[in-house]
């Protein structure tokens, strides 16, 4: 009989539930908890989290669905500025990136491809009706210009760049492309023209594939480019600035701007030019709700209060109706909003009598006390007290314990080894991977844990008589060793705050606001001897306990009041200057951005700056740089830093920013909320030309160096600018090493005596007594050194941030010198 075959199955469940444990298995702690009539919690067990748990099918089509609402409420939120018939443009900057590129060509060119006959010839902007898509467009077409690319930018939905299909982007127009990417930019298009010129007609793909690799090393998004000799081309970019939303900038997304279409001036036939007077400007509200209570910015005019904001009739007046017309009238205008009493005021600094009676609350019956030696961390050493020295190491025996050194008296040792030179240190040091021998005990080699004072015992022969060489051999010697160094900024890359004095300087005069540290990252800094040396104004600055807290308070403020966004509107601004409208031009975009709550507060600002690899040569701090910052342009004289977070708050100045390296920027400025992109520009020296005007050549030579963020303002941070006096080891026995070319006479040593030195190897030593009348010195060491090593001290001051200028466009040589005087 054959055999009968069985059907393959699978089991029902992957699950397999095995039985539970009888009660008469379980453990005796488990019994006694029951007995207690203790209850285990499972649900800690069989929690799971949101993508654990299995969704049965109606769930899951509940929350697709709430997903697709919760998208097309943010969809239509964001595109209901645009909706209706008279909805707020949409703003399309077109920008010619190569010499016979024409921003007004192009722009023409659009229109013809969906049969609108706009005289697009004149004008800054160019405002079209797509009743098509229902859609209004605003144009502001661009020369090759560095500031008006940038104002227009700053504005724009859309960036329409134009390329040629005969010339590559020389230097200028990569300079706009750079500046653009830096500053922020919403969706970008890209355009050819002239391609219909390329003969043969088989060249045109490869010329298209060429332009396309290039704007995409710039803007990865760019999957097509658009030929402005086609009109389906042109008709499918006018459906996509219509159809698509823009994803804007967030620094401007999260303020109130617009950008403006007219300015109505004060009724004064002849205005003088310090006259001040209300000035109307007119535009669309876009971004957060503007609220009359803020302060605004106007280009590069300056910040002003508004006093008044009215409705505005629409642009389009064909298609208004009869009630709008009456909007025109100023004295029935509706109005939207009006300051009250939480207006912000135009003061930059606190007043003179609030910081006052704060900051200099010191005794007035302390008498001040002669310093003998320089100040490491926070105390003066070899004063009259001596209370603070630590008690002098004692030569012990092998293997003695603490308790067992306190009876003995005096030197106990039997033996002579170098290992009994100095107590062991009690802890070992810690250490960071990037710290260098000259930052403190961080720097410092590891593997000879000890730490040596200037009490340590002498193992350089006492018999020995010093003598001190004859005046011309000490000055041939010192010049043959400084010989290797080249010029300040290559020096300053080599040998990083190394300075040389000369041997007629007294160095504990020359370096008499210096102080030592033991650590650069951990010691305390004694802020007390700063005080005399603080600018005028350091204590009327804004200063910010809660940086987080306070940013996220003036940002909730804009989400809630003011004139909502899509709204025409007249912002009546007061105190501007009249002699403003000699400079205006109407065929410069012009844009007015809001400031949040105490934006115009001078403080301590910090940008982190990255100067560009391709920049020839380093930026030496203090230095004047142009700086943009969201709609603020300054005039800057920043001191580098090192950036990074330190327990003590106390940064390392840097004196040149060399290409390819970050920085922190410090200055003193107005207050900017939140992280917002920055460019640095500098001026070329350029000859000044007869025919050419001076705002031209001021623009034409501008030149973007750097780009950075704002960081969070920080008034306690220290910025500690640090010099190096750098030593010769004249002869070594040993760990006793006799120093020369560090100082040149007997005072000077014994004033920085309590200073630790260090070598570029990570060994680490003090003075022990002063040889002769020339500065040279013996030192101990913790580890015998090399003879090629260079020994060191660190030294440090503070140094204090500068003002910032604003930036007018055009300015005077004698106006800024004066006022960069002042700032001194």
């Amino acid at each position: 009989m054959a055999p009968i075959t069985e059907a393959h199955h699978h089991r029902s469940t992957t699950k397999a539930a095995n039985k539970s444990f009888k009660s008469r298995h379980a453990s005796k702690g488990l019994l006694k908890d029951l007995s207690k009539g203790k209850v285990e919690d499972r649900g800690k067990r069989n929690h799971k989290s949101l993508h654990q748990q299995v969704m049965s099918k109606i769930d899951r089509r509940h929350q697709a669905r709430q997903k697709q609402q919760a998208k097309h409420q943010e969809h239509s939120r964001s595109t209901s500025v645009f909706s209706g018939q008279n909805g707020a443009p949409r703003i399309v900057a077109v920008i010619p990136l190569t010499g016979d590129g024409t921003s007004r060509h192009a722009i023409q060119k659009l229109n013809e491809s969906i049969d609108l006959d706009v005289d697009a010839s004149f004008g800054a902007s160019i405002m079209v009706r797509i009743d098509r898509f229902k859609q209004s467009l605003q144009y502001v077409p661009v020369a090759r210009d560095l500031l008006k690319t940038l104002d227009a930018c700053r504005v724009a939905d859309f960036v329409v760049f134009i390329l040629s299909s005969t010339q590559e982007v020389d230097e200028k127009g990569e300079l706009l492309i750079r500046a653009i990417e830096g500053q922020g930019v919403s969706n970008v298009f890209t355009v050819v023209q002239g391609l219909d010129k390329i003969e043969p007609p088989k060249r045109r793909p490869q010329i298209l594939t060429s332009l396309k690799s290039y704007i995409s090393h710039f803007f990865p998004n760019q999957d097509k480019l658009h030929s402005l000799d086609s009109p389906q081309d042109c008709a499918n970019i006018i459906r996509s600035l219509c159809a698509t939303t823009p994803k804007g900038v967030k620094w401007r997304e999260e303020r109130s701007w617009m950008l403006i279409e007219d300015i109505k001036w004060s009724n004064i036939t002849d205005p003088v030019d310090s006259a001040d007077g209300d000035v109307v400007v007119i535009g669309v509200i876009r971004g957060k709700g503007l609220n009359s209570n803020r302060l605004v910015q106007v280009g590069d005019w300056g910040v002003y209060q508004i006093g008044l904001i009215t409705a505005a009739a629409p642009s389009n007046p064909k298609k208004r109706k009869a009630e709008e017309l009456a909007v025109e009238d100023m004295n029935e205008a509706v109005i939207l909003g009006k300051p009250d009493t939480d207006q912000d005021d135009l003061a930059e600094l606190a007043p003179n009598d609030v910081q006052m009676s704060e900051i200099y609350d010191i005794p007035i019956s302390e008498a001040p006390t002669e310093k003998k030696g320089v100040l490491l961390d926070d105390h003066h050493y070899f004063s009259d007290d001596e209370s603070h020295l630590p008690d002098l190491p004692k030569r012990l025996p092998k293997g003695t314990s603490a308790y067992q050194a306190a009876w003995f008296l005096g030197d106990m040792s039997d033996s002579g080894s170098d290992d009994a030179d100095a107590l062991e240190a009690s802890g070992d040091l810690v250490m960071d991977e990037l710290a260098l021998p000259q930052d403190g005990i961080e720097g410092l080699d590891p593997r000879n844990p000890i730490d040596p004072t200037e009490g340590a015992p002498s193992e350089y022969p006492q018999s020995e008589m010093f003598l001190d060489p004859s005046p011309n051999v000490e000055a041939e010697e010192l010049a043959d060793y400084r010989s290797r160094k080249k010029n300040e900024a290559e020096e300053d890359l080599e040998f990083p705050d190394e300075i040389e004095l000369h041997p007629n300087v007294l160095a504990r005069e020359r370096l008499a606001r210096y102080r030592g540290l033991k650590s650069l990252r951990s010691s305390n800094w004694e802020t007390d001897e700063d005080r005399a040396h603080e600018p005028q104004d350091w204590n009327r600055l804004l200063q910010i306990s809660n940086y987080k807290g306070a940013k996220n308070q003036a940002m909730n403020e804009t989400l809630v009041g003011g004139v909502s966004p899509g709204t025409r509107v007249c912002v009546h601004l007061r105190n501007v200057p009249l002699s403003l409208r000699k400079t205006f031009s109407t065929a410069m975009p012009l844009a007015m951005f809001s400031l949040l709550r105490h934006e115009n507060k001078r403080t301590v600002m910090n940008f982190s700056m990255t100067l560009s690899s391709d920049y020839p040569s380093p930026i030496k701090s203090k230095e004047e740089i142009i700086m943009q910052c969201g709609p603020r342009r300054l005039i800057i004289n920043p001191l580098f830093s090192q950036t990074g977070n330190t327990s003590n708050n106390v940064h390392k100045f840097d004196r040149y920013l060399h290409p390819g390296r970050t920085a922190m920027a410090t200055f003193m400025a107005p207050l900017t909320w939140g992280s917002v992109p920055t460019l640095f520009f500098k001026r070329k020296g350029l000859p000044l030309a007869e025919d050419v005007m001076q705002d031209e050549l001021t623009q034409a030579s501008l030149e973007l160096i750097a780009t950075g963020t704002s960081q969070p303002p920080d008034h306690s941070r220290v910025i500690a600018k640090r010099v190096i006096l750098t030593g010769h080891p004249y002869k070594i026995h040993k760990k006793l090493v006799t120093v020369r070319y560090m100082f040149f006479n007997t005072e000077d040593v014994n004033w920085f005596k309590a200073l630790q030195l260090w070598t570029k190897r990570g060994r680490s030593g003090y003075i022990k007594e002063s040889l002769g009348t020339h500065g040279y010195f013996k030192a101990t060491f913790d580890a015998r050194i090399n003879p090629q090593d260079s020994i060191g001290v660190s030294l440090y001051k503070r140094v204090f941030p500068r003002n910032a200028r604003i930036w007018k466009g055009i300015e005077s040589e004698s106006v800024a010198g004066e006022d960069h005087l002042n700032s001194e």
